[in-house]
């Protein structure tokens, strides 16, 4: 065996690798359609591996010649399929159909021509090149991109231009007079290690992104509450210790909240009933907040709302917007009405979010207390609502 033949086998035990991976994680993935695209795609390519060495050892050389071209251009045009997915972009089919059936019409026509040329080189790598650049072009026109997008789009353009590197190569070195003697040059090795490297390097690169994806949607999934879609204890939390990191000079207020009687609701109406209760009064949080904060369902009937850069005259004055006794709710009776206590605090990294939480909480007993139905300022004796007694 020599060298050319030992990464031929490697290859096409990566790629089979690969795309048995890729399959494995599609059924997890919300990319799953992409994820498929490149299973499959890592799959057909390495039938290539096995097309070179029929060539080399078995024959007839011109079948399964074109069958090798055939076989990576195919495998590629998948995987731009799956990256244009995963990037919310659309391939055309149709023209994917015409660009295969050019290229295949072209390596039919250019397999007589001498060897090496490079009319002939530049012809047969064209439209590898070509599919891989357009992958390129996708990711590095993508919106929003993290690192590892700017990573991939750089190395799928380094992939890209490599075929035309490899086209220079086999004038260079020759790639053998006819398609038999091609696995016995210093080119069929060079070629063979190059495509190794690359393509391990894009399969693991995204491969991390779609694990990435996966743990991030793990990870929000873990901090969102089910019944109100708002941030759970735990997202709060988190959400909030990232707001602060962001501006660690501003001060900040807090607001917690809690609905009156709500056991009376579920006891009197059933838990159906508060369970809409809850879901309406989560999206009357959520329809009148700032969206630069941050909003939580901290457990039972009792929510928290982040202000970050806001004094807490105006969290007072927004308390006192989302008092909740004039909003209708279906899952109630006529005439029935579900009022909300609110505690009003200031966050500053100096004294922390824990200690803005406690003294908010008190401001909220305090509104209990003086009859329900009220806004509190953590530092203030008076009532703060201009609804209090209502």
């Amino acid at each position: 065996m020599n060298g050319a033949t030992f990464f031929l086998v490697v290859n096409f035990v990566v790629a089979m690798s690969f795309a048995a991976v890729f399959l494995v994680v599609a059924r997890r993935s919300q990319s799953r359609k992409a994820a498929t695209w490149l299973g499959y795609g890592f799959a057909v390519a390495s039938l290539s591996a096995i097309c070179e060495l029929l060539v080399a050892y078995v024959g007839p050389s011109k079948i399964w010649a074109l069958g090798a071209f055939a076989t990576v251009l195919f495998g590629m045009v998948m995987l731009s399929l799956g990256i244009a997915d995963m990037y919310s972009r659309r391939i055309d089919l149709r023209i994917s159909a015409i660009f295969i059936t050019g290229a295949l019409v072209n390596a039919y026509l250019i397999y007589d021509l001498p060897r090496g040329t490079p009319w002939q080189a530049f012809l047969y790598q064209t439209p590898f090149a070509v599919v891989v650049l357009v992958a390129a072009v996708i990711v590095i026109k993508a919106h929003r991109q993290t690192r590892i997008d700017r990573f991939l789009g750089l190395l799928l353009a380094i992939t890209g231009l490599h075929f035309f590197a490899k086209a220079g190569l086999a004038v260079t070195f020759g790639s053998g007079a006819q398609a038999s003697d091609y696995i016995r040059t210093s080119y069929a090795l060079i070629s063979q290690s190059l495509t190794a490297v690359l393509m391990v390097a894009v399969g693991l690169t995204l491969l991390a992104k779609l694990v990435l994806e996966i743990m991030h949607v793990h990870k929000t999934e873990s901090e969102i509450d089910l019944l109100s879609g708002l941030l759970n204890r735990r997202g709060f939390h988190r959400r909030v210790g990232v707001l602060l990191e962001q501006d660690r000079k501003a001060a900040h207020a807090i607001i917690l909240c809690d609905l009156d009687h709500f056991k009376r609701i579920n006891d009197g109406f059933g838990h159906d009933a508060g369970d809409k209760v809850i879901e309406a009064f989560s999206a009357h949080l959520r329809l009148n907040s700032p969206a630069d904060g941050a909003i939580g369902r901290l457990g039972g009937e009792e929510f928290a709302i982040f202000l970050p850069r806001m004094t807490t005259d105006r969290a007072v004055h927004l308390a006192q917007r989302l008092q909740f006794g004039t909003v209708s709710l279906p899952a109630l009776p006529t005439g029935i009405t579900v009022t909300a206590s609110f505690g009003v605090a200031e966050v500053s990294n100096m004294q922390g979010l824990a200690e803005a939480c406690r003294q908010a909480d008190q401001a909220l007993y305090r509104a209990k207390s003086r009859g329900r139905n009220r806004v509190e300022l953590a530092d203030g004796d008076e009532p703060k609502s201009a609804f209090a007694g209502r």
